[in-house]
């Protein structure tokens, strides 16, 4: 039996944290990336499940009218959350659920599931946050200004994580993730 079961990987928007889970469950297969719902449109390049269960705000309200999620939150302008069945089917397999989500669902999280591990994604600059996030969305997004102004939020609270890995050179950067996650579930 593994000794972690939960880890939260969170970050602002745009440091890497769905880029760390992404690699490190296709390289270990103790974990399970649990894909959360979100209200907020596809971005080239991704699918249905892949990053995200892409619904409307009407079906996101229906479900959070059935108690359906774990936590949800408004990110942004998008509603997100995390469905109980998508954690109980992975601790039913024998397994470790990991998930980036937003800063506002690690409290609720944590409340739920006190055990669950932390660990922080930290931006080496906020100008290098930005300037991600433009490469990443193919110019400058609508709401920048907003999810800048949430970064710096967001940040403030790196220090109440179990980890803080500092994103600057991402395969460094990782390694060090990869050793953390090494460490948890043995």
């Amino acid at each position: 039996m593994m000794k972690t079961t939960m880890i939260i990987v969170a970050a602002p928007s745009g440091a890497g944290k769905s880029s760390f889970v992404e690699k490190i469950t296709k390289e270990d297969s103790r974990l399970v990336d649990i894909i959360t719902f979100t209200t907020r449109a596809m971005r080239k390049g991704e699918s249905e499940g892949h990053p995200y269960h892409f619904i409307t705000p009407e079906d996101f309200q229906s479900k959070i009218s059935k108690n359906f999620f774990v936590e949800w939150a408004k990110v942004h302008t998008n509603f997100y959350g995390t469905s109980y069945s998508s954690l109980e089917t992975t601790w039913s397999q024998g397994k470790c659920a990991i998930m980036d989500i937003d800063i506002q669902g690690v409290a609720t999280f944590k409340l739920k599931y006190p055990e669950a591990k932390t660990i922080f994604i930290i931006p080496p600059s906020i100008d290098e946050l930005r300037r991600r996030i433009e490469k990443r969305d193919g110019g400058v997004p609508k709401d920048i200004d907003i999810r800048m102004a949430n970064a710096e939020k967001e940040m403030l609270e790196a220090p109440k994580f179990d980890f803080q890995i500092v994103n600057d050179q991402f395969e460094q950067s990782y390694s060090e993730f990869k050793k953390i996650i090494e460490k948890l579930l043995s």
